[in-house]
């Protein structure tokens, strides 16, 4: 009688094995190419990136040439290229300014928004509005800060290769004036849906 029970709790784990916690069974080979199949007909949808985001992907790689040439020339070639240095400095200064934008637009710049929890909604909603306000109003004196700026030392020119040094500057005015629009165009975005990033982060998570 025992025998026979036990026999049959074997057959059945035999045919139903259990598996360690935490430990997924080995997939099958159906199941590999099924994921392949599903890889296959992905769409790739380029809808959601604006000008500012090629315009920095096409300065970053810029900048990752220049490296590469300088890497190229100094340990290969045994005579460094110096002008790809100071180039690939200004092409950071480029990706970190319009890449701001990038930031501005997407609402990941730096904030806190543990106060937000405990006050009372029209507090908050307040709050943030004063925000927005304070953060586009910074944006648009730091344009005219920086164009003040090109117009006292426009001409410098560069260490290496003598060019005006004018075009860097002229890349932090555009990154600073593509903030300011995208400031504004997410302010009036949080007063149209009645909430910002500060107030409803869970909204946003989905854009990650």
């Amino acid at each position: 009688m025992h025998s026979d029970a036990k026999a049959a709790v074997m057959a059945a784990a035999s045919n139903n094995p259990v598996h360690p916690a935490g430990h997924q069974p080995p997939a099958t080979a159906q199941e590999i190419v099924q994921s392949f199949e599903e890889a296959d007909h992905h769409e790739v949808s380029l809808a959601g990136y604006q000008p500012e985001d090629w315009i920095c992907l096409g300065i970053f790689w810029t900048m990752a040439l220049l490296v590469f040439l300088q890497f190229f020339s100094r340990y290969v070639l045994n005579d460094s290229y110096a002008w790809t240095e100071e180039l690939a400095v200004y092409c950071l200064i480029g990706v970190v300014f319009i890449g701001s934008a990038m930031c501005v637009r997407a609402c990941r710049h730096i904030q806190v928004d543990f106060l937000y929890r405990y006050l009372p909604r029209p507090v908050g909603r307040t709050l943030a509005t004063v925000i927005d306000l304070l953060r586009t109003a910074f944006f648009g004196y730091a344009v005219w800060l920086t164009y003040r700026y090109i117009a006292l030392v426009g001409d410098e020119p560069m260490t290496t290769l003598f060019w005006n040094k004018a075009y860097v500057y002229w890349m932090a005015l555009a990154g600073f004036v593509l903030m300011f629009l995208r400031s504004v165009q997410v302010s009036i975005c949080n007063w149209r849906q009645g909430y910002s990033i500060l107030e409803n982060p869970a909204a946003y998570e989905s854009q990650d």
